[in-house]
C-alpha cells in the first residue's frame, strides 16, 4: 500500500520492538503473529523506515469496527503523491583547480607583447 522496498517497522514505544525488518529472516516468525501479540492496540503508534527510498513514515493504529465486508484494514491519511527512489547525486565533480569555488584554470598562453 505504501510502496515501500525494504521496510523496517518497529513500535514507536522507545523499546525498539521489530516488527518487519528488511534483513533477511530476522523477522520471518513474526509473519503469523497477530498485532495483539506485541501489545499494538488503538492508539499505538508504528514507525515504517525505508532506508532505499529515505522515506519515514509514522502509522497510527486505530480500531474500527465500520469496515466494509472482508476488507481488513484502511489507510487513512496523506499519502506522497510520488514515491521512489530518490534522484541520485553525481558521484563525482570536475574540479579543475582543486576547489569547487567554479574558478577555471588559466588559459592565458604567457605570449606578452
Amino acid at each position: 500500500k505504501f510502496a515501500m522496498v525494504a521496510p523496517d517497522v518497529q513500535i514507536d514505544d522507545g523499546k525498539g520492538t521489530i516488527l518487519i525488518s528488511s534483513e533477511e529472516g530476522e523477522t520471518e516468525a513474526n509473519n503469523h503473529r497477530k498485532l495483539s501479540d506485541f501489545g499494538i492496540r488503538n492508539g499505538t503508534r508504528l514507525q515504517a523506515d525505508d532506508f532505499l527510498q529515505d522515506y519515514t513514515l509514522l502509522i497510527n493504529v486505530l480500531h474500527s469496527e465500520d469496515l466494509e465486508k472482508d476488507v481488513e484494514f484502511e489507510v487513512v491519511g496523506d499519502t506522497p503523491e510520488r514515491i521512489g527512489p530518490k534522484p541520485s547525486e553525481p558521484t563525482s565533480r570536475n574540479i579543475s583547480n582543486g576547489s569547487d569555488d567554479g574558478a577555471q584554470p588559466s588559459t592565458s598562453t604567457g605570449n606578452q607583447e
